[in-house]
């Protein structure tokens, strides 16, 4: 039974998801960095908000977990790369507190219009200031967007709704989506220009970070609204604080700061600036979708393999698993073969996909295979890490697929290119294919002869010279040791030409006999490969 730690506090509606799942479940939270440290090898999975940090250290010591699940977008808490290196997935919900953040941003957009915190503040303390507050409509004014994926989107809706020209500034925003949501796909320079509301909707990475600038924000129209629900860091908070005091920015409202919890801030105090503590997601609605969402994606991941808004692995439906399940154990035997085969590193990999495989999700079939491949020399790769660790590598790596395949419903072939080497001044190719027959993997090409075998745990894999006096040899030599063949499959290109041999055998043979296998007349290499 899979266990789970639930180290922030979540809403008992997702506690029961675990539970009626059959899923166990312990609730921890305010721990320690030590304590997590101690307790976290006992559990599969660890479901956290904010506040729950699990860092390398705490990666590290978690010998047997396979998920963190993140109620809520963001995972700066995560240290993701870790977990990507430990094989543990990181999953979050970006679409349960969209609404809840979008309406928050609109909320902060009418605040800073009509400058309602210090109108209150004021009016309660007794005075009457009416005459002090000349606000600004927010009708037919042009509000910019920088970023317009799931939450940008939202407030695009609403402001469109509140009869606002939408400008939207976002890379990956296709023509075709700016027209179904009725807005002007624009460069970051003309929103700039143009804007007379600018909120941003964005991740907090190396490309956005600082994306409102003190450069940037000089070149916003005068009396122009900031308002930034998204990350800190996002904009020059000192900046900010000079132009609201020279009254180039008319008024800001920061949910998020580059620096929380924020007890000290230099926007803090400046003219018609308003502050909220990250309140973006926190609503009653938003607290219990993102718990129930994270409860639900944590346990179909480890009770059927299925991924959903993982950031560091394919996403796999619950349907697609099972289908996907076999092909995903073939894909990572044939990397593994192909692996075991290739001695001196790679220069390129081309995965091929034919026949009925080609229509299924493909991207967790590859990270399968990767992991096989790339775990005969590193040893500690695997399905999540290895897409990764080859494209750091800087290995070439290629994807195909055909709908038709000649033979067989479906095949996979893998094509290896090893680097030259004292004997192969230009490295060479290492091919293989295969396929599922009773839904079990199998072997049915070797270096383009045609060979179908099974993958036994234990296989001694031989290109030889189609000669006589091979097999008995072999045969010979595995008796001497005491070395039951289970399977013995054979394939050629033409007579007397070049051969392949796999032989599945009950144990490991000896160094010796390998040595002696390889000094054959026939044999061209030999080796033992274990699945």
């Amino acid at each position: 039974m899979p266990k789970v730690l639930i180290a922030d506090k979540l809403s008992a509606a997702a506690v029961a998801v675990f539970t009626t799942r059959g899923i166990e479940t312990d609730i921890k939270v305010g721990l320690s960095k030590e304590e997590l440290i101690e307790i976290i090898p006992q559990y599969d999975g660890l479901a956290v908000r904010s506040a729950c940090k699990p860092d390398a250290d705490v990666i590290a010591a978690a010998d047997n977990l396979k998920v963190i699940g993140r109620a809520g977008i963001g995972v700066d808490n995560i240290d993701i790369k870790a977990a990507t290196a430990k094989g543990v997935v990181v999953m979050n919900t970006p679409f349960g507190n969209a609404i809840t953040t979008a309406e928050h941003a609109i909320a902060m957009m009418f605040a800073a219009a009509r400058q309602i915190p210090a109108a209150n503040a004021r009016t309660q303390a007794g005075e009457w200031p009416k005459k002090d507050f000349m606000g600004t409509e927010v009708s037919y004014k042009t509000l910019g967007l920088i970023g317009c994926g799931n939450i940008g989107s939202r407030v695009a809706e609403r402001a469109i709704g509140l009869k606002m020209k939408v400008a939207a500034y976002d890379p990956f925003l296709t023509e075709e989506r700016a027209v179904e949501l009725g807005v002007e796909k624009v460069e970051l320079e003309d929103l700039l220009e143009r804007a007379d509301v600018i909120t941003l909707h964005v991740p907090l990475t190396e490309q956005t970070k600082n994306v409102l600038s003190r450069d940037n924000l000089a070149k916003t129209k005068k009396g122009v609204i900031i308002v930034n629900c998204a990350r800190g860091g996002l904009v020059d908070e000192a900046a900010t604080k000079d132009l609201l005091e020279s009254g180039h920015i008319s008024a800001a409202a920061f949910d998020v700061f580059a620096e929380e919890p924020a007890k000290e801030n230099v926007l803090f105090g400046a003219p018609n600036f308003i502050a909220t503590p990250h309140l973006g997601a926190a609503t009653a609605e938003a607290q219990e979708n993102v718990a129930l969402q994270v409860a639900e994606q944590m346990s179909d991941y480890l009770l059927s393999g299925a991924v959903t808004n993982a950031l560091n692995m394919p996403s796999i439906t619950a349907e697609e698993a099972p289908r996907i399940k076999p092909f995903a154990a073939l894909a990572e035997k044939l990397g593994s073969f192909a692996g075991q085969i290739s001695d001196f590193g790679y220069e390129e990999v081309v995965i091929e996909y034919e026949g009925e495989v080609s229509d299924l999700n493909r991207k967790p079939l590859t990270a399968a295979l990767l992991a096989g491949l790339l775990r005969a020399s590193r040893g500690d790769v695997n399905m999540v890490s290895a897409p990764a660790v080859l494209a750091d590598s800087g290995v070439k790596l290629t994807e195909t697929k055909t709908e038709d395949s000649p033979v067989y419903d479906s095949l996979v072939r893998v094509k290896v290119k090893t680097k030259a080497t004292k004997n192969s001044a230009e490295g060479g190719w290492r091919t293989l294919a295969g396929t599922l027959i009773a839904g079990k993997p199998r072997i049915v090409e070797v270096k383009g002869m045609a060979l179908e075998g099974d993958f036994a745990p234990v296989m001694l894999y031989v290109n030889n010279l189609d000669q006589p006096g091979f097999i008995g040899a072999l045969g010979q030599m595995l008796g001497e040791e005491k070395i039951n063949i289970a399977t013995f499959h054979l394939g050629r290109t033409t007579a007397g030409d070049e051969a392949i041999a796999l032989i599945g055998i009950d144990s490991t043979p000896s160094g010796g006999m390998i040595e002696k296998l390889n000094a054959l007349p026939q044999v061209r290499y030999a080796k033992v490969l274990t699945f």
